[in-house]
């Protein structure tokens, strides 16, 4: 039987006097996986803060994993929470191989230093390689590798303690074609799979939505402009209100499409 895994009510972020969340009412169930669209600024990447236990809100009730935050010891929720963004990428030491990459992610901790790991946890890390396609670069320093190779280490690591929640800001930016489509062609194997966790991820382009995800929660200006399943949330009519201009939506085999009408 499907959990709750998020569970915001009238949540609300205020920064130096703006409104960056605004009355954000959002359930999110362990056997469901929602995208987050809105254009730049529209508070998507504070809401998933949230959701990671980095970020309190100004005004409401945001429970992860069913703790409240502001009640919870916020160090021992998040190793439950698999987290992959640009800026955690940022952190990753650029000569650290890629095997210590994820192996460091059972210590939360992003550079080895004098830790000391078990077997378990070394055939888990050489295990969640191969499910990412990067079994071959093992032994390749973090800072060597593409754009697309440094995304799929980033999400290798987030799964790698096994997460009840996954959370993805933008995974497949500043991707070519080919590098996007083999992320989300493996994003929609995980996604598919009733053994995966919650996935929330973030994204600018319905074109990067994988396979296997249920549902969607459409942000602008901190207010959803509509959240639900696929069938219900996305739509071109919300996303002509959330994007501001007249927008087509195709979709084939589970995959979406738009432009400007």
């Amino acid at each position: 039987m499907a959990s709750t895994v998020l569970q915001f009510r009238d949540v609300s972020v205020v920064r130096d006097g703006n409104t960056i969340l605004d009355g954000i009412d959002w359930t999110v169930a362990s056997d469901e996986r929602w995208v987050i669209l809105g254009p730049n600024g529209a508070g998507k990447t504070t809401l998933l803060q949230i959701a990671a236990a980095a970020m309190h809100p100004t005004k409401g009730e945001a429970e992860v994993l069913a703790e409240s935050l502001g009640k919870v010891d916020v160090f021992e929720l998040r190793p439950m929470i698999g987290f992959a963004s640009t800026a955690m990428a940022r952190k990753i030491p650029r000569n650290e191989t890629v095997l210590d990459v994820v192996l460091t992610a059972a210590y939360s901790v992003t550079g080895r230093w004098n830790e000391e790991y078990e077997e378990i946890d070394l055939r888990r890390a050489q295990r969640v390689l191969k499910e990412w396609r990067l079994e071959q670069f093992a032994d390749r320093r973090f800072g060597s590798l593409s754009d697309g190779e440094q995304k799929r280490v980033q999400i290798a690591r987030s799964v790698m303690t096994d997460p009840e929640l996954l959370l993805l800001d933008e995974p497949a930016a500043s991707l070519d074609l080919g590098a996007r489509e083999e992320l989300v062609g493996l994003l929609g194997g995980y996604a598919s799979s009733g053994a995966s966790p919650a996935i929330v991820m973030v994204t600018h382009h319905v074109e990067e939505i994988p396979q296997g995800f249920t549902h969607a929660l459409l942000l602008a200006d901190g207010k959803i402009q509509a959240a639900g399943p696929f069938a219900e949330a996305l739509t071109a009519e919300h996303l002509t209100a959330t994007f501001g201009l007249p927008i087509e939506l195709t979709e084939t085999n589970g995959r979406y499409a738009a432009r400007a009408a």
